[in-house]
């Protein structure tokens, strides 16, 4: 068994590739629009973004409305270089921050908690 996607459900599937485009450097599938749209990764891995009504964003740490899905990215600059630039981008963070200096739990434009860790 091979995992091939990753699928996220968000309000705005264009901006969510968006932003997570920007972040990773991944490229846009073609085929991608309002409804449906993914980033094609490394070894066939694929990110897809998909429309939801009404989609409540996670609440994390909280569980009112549970994290649904959890990624960490390795990223090669330092913690402090990848956070501000991702924050740029649209990212928050989250004041509740468990790794201490080995990672950071930032969340995504749609509210997804994601890591990034030091190479």
């Amino acid at each position: 068994m091979k995992l091939i996607a990753i699928n996220l459900d968000c309000p705005d599937p264009l901006a969510l590739a968006a932003f997570y485009q920007q972040a990773t450097g991944l490229e846009p599938h073609p085929r991608s629009d309002a409804d449906f749209a993914g980033l094609n990764g490394e070894h066939g891995l694929f990110i897809g973004f998909q429309r939801v009504d009404d989609h409540r964003a996670p609440s994390w740490p909280d569980q009112t409305v549970p994290q649904q899905l959890h990624i960490c990215f390795e990223v090669d600059e330092d913690l402090d270089a990848a956070e501000a630039r991702l924050l740029e981008l649209g990212a928050a963070k989250p004041d509740h921050q468990p790794h201490g200096d080995r990672a950071r739990v930032l969340t995504d434009p749609a509210g997804h908690p994601f890591c990034i860790i030091a190479r």
